[in-house]
């Protein structure tokens, strides 16, 4: 932070060092840029991580049209450095992790569904801005897209609305808090799709498409429940096995085997009570329904690049019953799902470091490439 007199009160300007994306299909740059003064509903957070998320990588390839240039990054951990007036949850010195923002108003919101907000759009993805149309971040005295699922935390420091902020215990170091930042979103995504929203009942069937961060969260949490069978599906042999090492009682590579016939085998050809798809590629959509018994439930999570494509249903093969579901952020109230990933993981019980590896700020280009061609499950910039 600088401070810069006048003759006049003095202003504080507050300066980041943040990753900036200033096209679609650009690269990341690493540049200084300014901070609004926070108003009294925000918070001034020093990130020491933030984790790389697929929904990052669908703005940088202009799925989601998100304001550029920007500062994207939503899976952020720090500690608070300062509060606005109105705010109560967090005090300057507080250990944090962001999540997703809300408007705390609507019918669900109040119904404790804040994912399903319905300001969820313009406060997370597509704004740039406050509401109001005010400016959060800006370089060299221009506009820069801010706010990013609340937070845009690819910064060293970050202006964020108080309902993304989750307090978290006060003895972590900065490393372990570090090392928890992907809980915001990408872990709490996976494993409120089976906890929060498919519900799974005892001696059921479900099967993962997709075996990434998310998938192999959906995973752990499926395997933590009485099921018959927790499967996998993925393209690449290491993860799969990963995904034996999470909880699944089987696994199939869609590369080298007949997923349709497997599944038929797995089941004992009745089909699918549960199916969790990831992969955001639609014919992986398709074929999922497909598996479903009749009566069974798909959660469709997986954001496709293309903000308009559509997956090939028959109306037929759905009218038995078939549930198909969408799940954003895995319908979690992040104030309470949030400390208690927090706690799985300090307990052992979710080995969250076999997912994630550290890079620097100026890396954050290598991590993302890294995470298309799957050499790292889950990237954590460190700063």
């Amino acid at each position: 932070m600088t401070i810069s007199e006048t003759d006049a009160a003095p202003t504080r300007v507050r300066t980041a060092r943040a990753a900036v994306l200033d096209a679609v299909g650009g690269s990341f740059t690493v540049a200084d840029i300014e901070l609004a003064e926070p108003r009294a509903d925000e918070v001034v957070v020093r990130i020491v991580a933030a984790g790389v998320c697929h929904t990052d990588l669908v703005v940088q390839g202009g799925g989601i049209p998100f304001m550029l240039p920007g500062v994207l990054g939503h899976e952020g951990a720090g500690v608070v450095e300062a509060v606005g007036a109105a705010v109560t949850r967090v005090r300057p010195g507080d250990k944090v992790l962001l999540s997703f923002d809300s408007c705390g108003q609507c019918s669900n919101c109040r119904d404790g569904h804040p994912a399903l907000c319905v300001e969820f759009a313009p406060r997370n993805l597509v704004g740039g801005t406050r509401l109001d149309g005010s400016t959060l971040l800006s370089r060299d005295g221009e506009a820069v897209g801010g706010g990013f699922f609340g937070q845009s935390s690819f910064s060293s420091t970050a202006l964020v609305r108080e309902r993304s902020v989750v307090k978290v215990a006060e003895d972590l170091s900065e490393d372990e808090l570090a090392s928890l930042a992907p809980l915001g979103c990408g872990i709490q995504t996976g494993s409120g799709a089976v906890w929060n929203v498919l519900t799974p009942e005892p001696g059921a069937t479900i099967a993962v498409f997709g075996v990434g961060a998310v998938g192999l969260s959906a995973i752990f949490a499926a395997a933590q429940s009485p099921l018959r069978q927790v499967i996998a599906i993925d393209l690449v042999d290491s993860r799969l096995e990963l995904a034996r090492e999470f909880g699944a009682t089987a696994t199939i590579n869609a590369k080298t085997e007949d997923v349709t016939e497997r599944l038929r085998e797995l089941t004992g050809g009745a089909g699918l009570d549960y199916a969790v798809e990831t992969t955001a590629n639609t014919q992986v959509l398709s074929s999922a329904v497909l598996a479903l018994r009749s009566g069974g439930t798909i959660g469709v999570i997986g954001a496709p690049s293309e903000p308009r494509a559509a997956a090939p249903i028959v109306v037929l093969d759905i009218l038995f019953g078939k549930t198909i579901v969408g799940i954003c952020e895995g319908d979690a109230e992040t104030v309470a799902y949030v400390p208690t990933l927090v706690d799985l993981v300090r307990s052992g019980r979710f080995p969250l470091s076999k997912l994630t590896k550290f890079y620097g700020l100026d890396e954050l280009n290598q991590a993302a490439a890294d995470m298309h061609s799957g050499a790292t499950i889950k990237p954590i910039i460190r700063f």
